[in-house]
């Protein structure tokens, strides 16, 4: 049986998302890719209540996250009816659609009809009568983005959802899309863009200040850069890595180079400075700048999770830590 601690929230941060009344632990937790079929469901689930147990209440998941699609949500589901759900209304929930799901012109992208089959089905998974945050889940250049936002806004007429969210949008589609929204009067409040030492296009785009300049938050995702930012490959590819798995879809064992290894022994030398991991530096660094609401962390192990908690001890970086750092990546 499921036990809450009562000191959950002595440790954790949390930020608002711009001037909106949504606030978010500064780590929020994902489904993305290790809530899958080939997942062992109790070690899944003990790293749900591990990560409650110590704040994280914002539970990030899509309709297409699994292995297979909509696994996830599945499984997120039935974690809820084991013990957690007792907890709903301290729980932030999140789900998405915008990624092929099913065939037919009705599947995929941004279509009123898409979004609202997508979400009836999501709930269902998880046996939920509404989410915290829907999310478009990419902008769709080929539907008219009134049309998706309507559906948004209906969404949340309807009960579905209490907040929409805009993922893998840049500032531009971001502007377009809130003043439709704004419009249509529907509460708005993060995108949820990719983000880390290694992907850094946000910046450019001025994402975060566009975010600011519009009331609203961000939530980044891929800080660890699907897990090369860690001291894991250093020296190797450990046979239990995603790089080794064979489903991986964005990490493969080509991807860890010897120039990708110099640079983590680098940047591991910076971290121990600061008394941390790399894994934890690069989680505090995409956190570095107070428009950031909250960065995503999905883990296979507690131990992993452990550690990404113990990031909170050292969020803060000197001016002399950046440059050295920046000066490290720009080598990469």
């Amino acid at each position: 049986m499921f036990q809450a601690n009562p000191a959950r929230y002595d440790k954790m941060i949390f930020r608002r998302a711009g001037k909106t009344g949504l606030k978010l632990p500064v780590l929020s937790f994902g489904l993305w890719q290790n809530f899958g079929a080939d997942n062992d469901y109790e070690t899944c689930k003990a790293m749900i209540y591990q990560a409650f147990n110590n704040g994280i209440i914002h539970f990030d998941l899509a309709n297409n996250y699994g292995p297979p699609a909509g696994f996830a949500e599945s499984m997120f589901g039935r974690i809820l009816d084991d013990g957690l759900r007792a907890y709903r209304d301290e729980l932030i929930i999140s789900t998405k659609a915008g990624y092929y799901m099913w065939p037919g012109p009705y599947g995929d992208f941004g279509s009123r009809k898409y979004l609202m089959a997508s979400l009836d089905q999501s709930l269902k998974r998880m046996g939920l009568d509404y989410v915290d945050i829907f999310y478009h889940h990419r902008f769709d250049d080929g539907t008219d983005l009134y049309e998706t936002m309507l559906a948004l806004r209906d969404i949340v007429l309807q009960g579905k959802a209490i907040y929409v969210g805009l993922s893998n949008y840049n500032s531009e589609q971001l502007k377009r899309a809130h003043h439709i929204l704004d419009e249509l009067h529907v509460p708005y409040v993060i995108t949820q863009p990719s983000y880390s030492m290694l992907n850094r296009w946000i910046e450019r785009d001025g994402l975060l200040d566009t975010q600011d300049k519009l009331g609203v938050g961000t939530i980044c995702f891929s800080a660890l850069a699907q897990g090369k930012l860690t001291n894991k490959y250093i020296t190797g590819i450990p046979e239990d890595s995603r790089a080794k798995k064979a489903h991986s879809m964005w990490l493969k064992e080509k991807d860890i180079t010897p120039a990708l290894q110099s640079m983590l022994k680098e940047l591991d030398a910076v971290a121990k400075k600061r008394g941390q991991s790399i894994a934890q530096m690069a989680l505090a660094w995409v956190l570095r700048n107070p428009k950031m609401t909250s960065t995503l962390i999905s883990t296979s192990k507690i131990e992993q999770l452990d550690e990404n908690l113990k990031t909170l001890d050292n969020l803060s970086f000197t001016e002399e830590e950046i440059k050295e750092i920046d000066l490290i990546l720009s080598h990469f």
